[in-house]
């Protein structure tokens, strides 16, 4: 069995990572797949999404990173579990400073359950702090979520340079899945004119179908539910279904 875990990785804020991360999940979930969500991000909006309070959770992922105990995995919510996240996760970057081996310590935490899983899905920080380091260094694959806005795509070239950062070290394994243009209006020219400049990073990689702009994902998000449980009918459930097709046929 092809286990395969992908990086939800930008380290620009509000480009719809925790969102496409629960709603892809979902997709790859109803094509018979085994899927986790890992909640990387402080912030804990994935957890939030999910349904969880992260406030009052006592077991996050800080304690299996930092502390080095067991994974907390949270069962079955819409068909998927959930080791989720609150802001203690962002006392980690001061906790892996001078710990052994800190590259590798999401990768060890997965250890003990990445044969229950036919894909593990991490939620990265909108950073490119340790938190996303160790996020790469523990995926097989990474997945890159670009807001179709020219603001947007000015950290490219950082982001491409911790990929191959990585790549060169820690997890020369690392492939790019592909880019994922978010937050799309084609009724602007500035909308069309970022996914051109989008598409035309993805020379050498592939370029999804773009997930468009729609309150319906806030929406959802507020019901705790994927896109495609809140509104069955929404075209976007169709572009996130053929995302998940595509990501099931991964290598």
């Amino acid at each position: 069995m092809t286990r395969r875990i992908i990086a939800l990785f930008n380290q620009a804020g509000g480009v719809g990572k925790s969102t496409l991360t629960m709603n892809l999940g979902y997709h790859l979930a109803q094509r018979n797949n085994k899927v986790l969500l890992v909640d990387m991000d402080p912030q804990g909006s994935l957890t939030m999404f999910m349904g969880l309070e992260a406030s009052e959770l006592e077991d996050t992922v800080y304690n299996a990173v930092v502390d080095g105990g067991a994974l907390p995995i949270n069962k079955n919510i819409h068909g998927m579990d959930l080791a989720p996240s609150n802001i203690d996760l962002s006392g980690a970057e001061l906790g892996l400073v001078m710990a052994d081996m800190r590259d590798f310590k999401l990768k060890q935490a997965l250890e003990p359950v990445v044969n229950n899983y036919d894909f593990i899905l991490i939620d990265c920080p909108p950073s490119l702090g340790i938190l996303s380091y160790i996020s790469l260094v523990a995926a097989t694959h990474v997945l890159i979520p670009i807001q179709t806005h020219n603001k947007a795509l000015r950290g490219t070239e950082l982001l491409f340079q911790t990929l191959a950062r990585v790549q060169r070290g820690a997890n020369q394994q690392l492939k790019v899945a592909g880019i994922i243009p978010t937050m799309y209006d084609g009724r602007t020219a500035q909308g069309n004119r970022s996914l051109d400049s989008v598409r035309q990073l993805g020379t050498q990689i592939p370029v999804y179908e773009t997930i468009p702009i729609a309150i319906a994902f806030a929406d959802a998000s507020e019901k705790h539910m994927p896109l495609a449980l809140y509104s069955s009918s929404h075209p976007t459930v169709k572009v996130l279904e053929k995302i998940a097709k595509s990501l099931d046929a991964l290598q």
